[in-house]
């Protein structure tokens, strides 16, 4: 399979705790999306915050390699349903739990067990820390 590449851009105006910023990827789906201070570190503030966004990536990958690995060993789930949540802790994000269930017909729970486990373990997302990293700086 050839490289894929999706982007998204994030634009910051103001300082860290009194700012604003919007975040747009290039699908279009998120189209200046608010978020800033409080809305990733207080309760009810407007907007989204990345690690919202990436619980929502985690979910979807996961429920995704889940649907590929029912698939591959003959199975199709009625429905699958992920919920993910991302715990940022000091600064830093902690943990990212992965919540499942599903409906499929003719699979025992031990198989069920199985490809969840693999699908944890092998869904991009959940590869995300392992992945380099680079970046290019320009100041302007």
């Amino acid at each position: 399979m050839s490289t894929i590449q999706r982007s998204a851009a994030a634009q910051w105006h103001g300082r860290g705790t009194d700012g604003i910023g919007q975040l747009s990827t290039g699908s279009t789906v998120l189209q200046e999306a608010r978020y800033s201070y409080r809305s990733r570190f207080a309760e009810g503030g407007m907007g989204t915050n990345p690690e919202e966004l990436l619980a929502a990536a985690h979910a979807g990958c996961f429920a995704m390699k889940l649907a590929f690995n029912l698939q591959s060993a003959g199975f199709t789930a009625d429905h699958i349903h992920a919920q993910c949540a991302v715990a940022l802790h000091e600064g830093c994000i902690v943990s990212s739990h992965l919540t499942v269930d599903a409906a499929v017909p003719g699979l025992s729970a031990e198989q069920f067990q199985l490809l969840v486990d693999d699908a944890s373990q092998n869904c991009p997302v959940s590869k995300v820390l392992q992945a380099t990293i680079t970046y290019q700086a320009i100041l302007a």
